[in-house]
């Protein structure tokens, strides 16, 4: 398995990420700029959190029409795994990868802390972890208030779409939600930060399941 990590202008978790996957999990992973045309190489996609582009305009709004963008969408539409942490959570919102949208924090400031989280675990990003858990995981956003329309937001329900809420009142995210995945199940994006979380040094080792999960089910699929 072999992950590309895309580095846009302004993103600062690319690193980050790049140590969980690689130096933490194991799995061979490379940086990709964001004027790349290919992903041919690689299995899987994770976008970084950050300020692509300064956040000019709204989040993830310039990102959008990066060269790269057309091989995440053809990956995502492929059934491979796609991934982004909170300003790549907002890019995938952009792009259409997933519903809604993210807001301005209900109280107009940046947040960063470790927050509480129930995961659902009927999930190829969640299996790792064990029924009924709650983790916690670092946030770092002032745009993290995920919002749907109803309609929008019944379907995620029904279709087991979303993946981690908040255990506490956050920013003001509709239903506490701080993660959803797309209805085939191979697009995540989410608020905190998982990649923030792999070591006890650090204060919390709960994002080492997430990248287990993907490590387990989505390359899995590969040697099938």
């Amino acid at each position: 398995m072999k992950l590309a990590v895309i580095v846009f202008p302004g993103s600062n978790c690319d690193a980050d990420l790049l140590w969980a996957v690689k130096e933490v999990m194991g799995v061979d992973a490379e940086f990709v700029q964001h004027d790349a045309t290919s992903l041919a190489k690689f299995d899987g996609v994770l976008l970084p959190g950050g300020f692509s582009y300064g956040d000019y305009l709204r989040c993830g709004a310039i990102a959008r029409f990066s060269p790269i963008i057309n091989e995440v969408i053809r990956f995502a539409t492929e059934g491979k795994m796609v991934f982004g942490t909170c300003n790549g959570f907002q890019i995938l919102t952009e792009i259409g990868l997933l519903p809604g949208t993210l807001l301005r924090n209900d109280s107009l400031r940046f947040i960063c802390k470790s927050v509480p989280l129930k995961v659902n675990t009927h999930t190829k990003f969640t299996s790792e972890y064990p029924e009924n858990v709650s983790i916690h995981l670092p946030v770092a956003h002032g745009e993290g208030n995920y919002y749907c329309d109803e309609k929008t937001l019944k379907e995620l329900k029904e279709k087991n779409q979303i993946v981690f809420t908040y255990q506490e009142k956050v920013n003001g995210s509709l239903a506490n939600i701080a993660g959803i995945c797309n209805e085939q199940g191979n697009v995540l994006g989410m608020m905190p930060h998982p990649e923030r979380a792999m070591e006890e040094l650090l204060g919390s080792t709960d994002g080492r399941s997430f990248f287990a999960s993907i490590i387990k089910n989505f390359g899995k699929e590969l040697s099938q």
